[in-house]
């Protein structure tokens, strides 16, 4: 079985089905980043209790159903703009970025490419290096070649290696400028925007698989959680080289991330079979009347 990592997803707003799906597909790793949630945040109580589902009850849910969680820790760009409440914020980053299953800082950078968003991403940036995590950088929606040059400008500017910069929401504008600088080139594919999966197989044949990531950022809104293997298959039916699917839905965002020091293969590899009657802090994935999902050794996944 074909394994795969989506290392841009924000299960939180997706369903058990989804999780069951992505397993089935060949999902064994996900990142799930700290995100905006499509309302804004009015206290920093809230960030505080979103983070901690984070590393707590999205981590056990998701293991639920046989696959890794694992998340990055940040102040979204677009809420950096709140500066009374993201100061507030960025005194609980540190609390949370040092956890179990915490492979960056991120998703950080620019949206509107304001003084603020870029007084925070900065700030971020120091936090990154004083932890010796990596950083996953949220390029803007608008005007994005000049934010995504300004992203890694001001990355070089606080001193942090490229290889420790995942630059996330990539296409054909910015692709070759954040390779040829040394950086992680990540790639959303996502519907009707953004990057679909025939121009990410065009992308992978012209540049090749090195430091290049697929990814589904899959989220609240019209979104495929299987965007990584259903983007791998369509690269497989187009004649590219099964090393190069490998690397780029899988290998590379392991070795980029993995510089955390919070993620092995191994963690998938040797994990323990489901056992769904199993509970965090007294709560279940399963409702009344549901038969819990027991496995044995014999089920757990191979390399």
């Amino acid at each position: 079985m074909e394994m795969y990592i989506d290392p841009h997803i924000h299960v939180t707003s997706r369903t058990t089905d989804d999780y069951e799906a992505m397993r089935k597909a060949g999902i064994v790793a996900i990142i799930e980043p700290a995100f905006w949630l499509g309302q804004p945040r009015t206290e920093a109580a809230s960030f505080k209790d979103y983070f901690s589902s984070l590393v707590g009850w999205e981590r056990f849910r998701a293991k639920q159903f046989g696959i890794l969680h694992y998340c990055t820790i940040g102040l979204n760009s677009k809420e950096a703009n709140n500066e009374p409440l993201a100061e507030q914020v960025m005194e609980l980053l540190p609390l949370y970025a040092g956890k179990q299953g915490v492979v960056a800082i991120g998703e950080i950078g620019y949206d509107d490419q304001t003084a603020a968003e870029d007084k925070f991403y900065r700030l971020q940036l120091e936090l990154a290096k004083e932890m010796d995590l990596p950083v996953m950088i949220h390029t803007p929606h608008r005007d994005k070649k000049k934010g995504t040059t300004k992203s890694m400008d001001v990355s070089e500017e606080h001193g942090l290696a490229p290889n420790m910069v995942i630059v996330d929401h990539n296409n054909e504008e910015t692709v070759k400028e954040v390779l040829d600088r040394g950086y992680w080139a990540a790639f959303t594919i996502y519907p009707h925007t953004k990057m679909g999966s025939e121009r990410m197989v065009e992308i992978v044949k012209q540049y090749g698989p090195e430091r290049i990531i697929v990814d589904s950022a899959a989220d609240w809104g019209i979104s495929d959680p299987l965007a990584v293997p259903k983007t791998a298959a369509l690269m497989r039916k187009m004649g590219i080289p099964e090393e190069h699917i490998r690397m780029t839905c899988y290998q590379n965002a392991l070795t980029a991330y993995a510089q955390s020091g919070q993620m092995d293969e191994l963690d998938w590899l040797n994990a323990e079979p489901i056992d769904q009657t199993k509970k965090m802090s007294g709560n279940s994935v399963l409702r009344g009347g549901q038969v819990p999902r027991v496995d044995g050794p014999s089920d757990r996944v191979e390399n």
